[in-house]
């Protein structure tokens, strides 16, 4: 701590103390002083001389924006990139992740064909009609930020059995390799708590949620996806525009 950093306390401004700590925690991190480590309650209490109070009270600011992370009994620590989503239309993740500048990678550990009488008859199909099923672990700047299971049918992604997924997109695999272009769908997003297998894929303990993506989708007229999608609930966020009157998003189960 300098004594510059110090000086930003001043009692008796018009602006709160907890405030101005706030302001000034946002500046550093700007700077790129807490790459290593976050410092905790009594750490601040120290380098500011003010009250716990005071610190707590920034702190919960820092969370409620996103800024870090924090739980009961932890030290607090720079919040995880995060990931929005405009609801509205069909929207690919990989896209959505490359567009934001994050890398991204995928541990494939399912790609093979496959029978399954229940998903074959939510994509209208004959219950023992062969289908091409995909899971896989999506990780952003190879830290887990999704687990994808994907079925599709067998006549149209056979073709994908021979793909490498680990570092493209299934829906520009479809076109490439399939002829496949997806052109809309509906989707359910609702909040779940994972299965301890869950949780160990998306590398998050019990205090994280979840989102839960079911999707189907469709190409001329045809379904041709039927998609469940686990997302970290401290690294995905979804987006709507409520002015939009043609929106048309189903967001409950």
């Amino acid at each position: 701590m300098t004594e510059q950093t110090l000086r930003t306390l001043e009692r008796g401004a018009g602006q709160p103390l907890w405030m101005q700590l706030q302001g000034d925690l946002n500046r550093r991190l700007e700077r790129g002083e807490f790459v290593d480590a976050f410092p905790g309650e009594m750490q601040l209490v120290s380098d500011y001389a003010v009250s716990r109070h005071t610190v707590r009270a920034a702190l919960r600011a820092l969370r409620e924006t996103g800024v870090i992370e924090s739980a009961r009994g932890r030290q607090p620590r720079v919040a995880a990139p995060r990931i929005t989503q405009e609801q509205g239309s069909l929207y690919s993740l990989f896209s959505n992740v490359e567009s934001t500048g994050h890398s991204q990678r995928s541990v494939v550990r399912r790609l093979e064909a496959r029978a399954d009488g229940v998903v074959a008859s939510r994509l209208g199909l004959e219950e023992s009609s062969p289908l091409v099923y995909l899971e896989r672990v999506r990780l952003m700047d190879d830290e887990p930020l999704a687990l994808d299971r994907v079925w599709l049918p067998a006549d149209v992604a056979a073709p994908l059995l021979t793909v490498d997924l680990s570092a493209t997109s299934l829906y520009g695999a479809l076109a490439e390799h399939c002829d496949v272009t997806l052109g809309g769908g509906t989707e359910q997003v609702r909040a779940i708590v994972p299965s301890a297998a869950e949780r160990e894929l998306l590398g998050i303990g019990t205090d994280v949620a979840a989102l839960h993506l079911e999707r189907l989708a469709s190409s001329r007229g045809r379904l041709v996806e039927f998609r469940r999608t686990l997302v970290r609930g401290d690294r995905y966020a979804l987006v709507t525009d409520l002015g939009s009157p043609d929106l048309r998003v189903t967001t409950g189960a």
